[in-house]
């Protein structure tokens, strides 16, 4: 999976890798993570957003078909297979009640 974050989304998420204690091992291999694979996007002038040759390498993006998931402040391009082992897991309704119990999504935000 890509994801594809705004500008400012990307700052935020910055800033909070910078402020995590880089002695934490599990920390540096966050900052690894992300900021090893971020690329700035470039869209053309039809609005197409053109993704790297070594990052369609690694999603596999052979023929140029692809899913878009919109993910709030980002968005998740991912191949057609892997957006189905996705779905696949998504509705999994024991697996979800058990991954979701610890969030209360009943009440409202303040």
């Amino acid at each position: 999976c890509l994801m594809v974050m705004t500008e400012d989304y990307f700052k935020q998420v910055y800033e909070r890798i910078e402020a995590m204690n880089l002695a934490d091992p599990t920390a540096r291999l966050l900052r690894r993570l992300i900021l090893s694979n971020a690329y700035p996007i470039e869209v053309d002038k039809v609005g197409r957003i053109l993704v790297p040759q070594n990052l369609r390498a690694f999603l596999g993006i052979e023929n140029g078909e692809l899913v878009v998931a919109g993910q709030g402040e980002y968005f998740e391009v991912w191949t057609p297979a892997q957006w189905s082992d996705q779905m696949a897991q998504l509705q999994d309704v024991e697996a979800n009640n058990a991954r979701f119990s610890t969030l209360d999504l009943s009440k409202p935000a303040n």
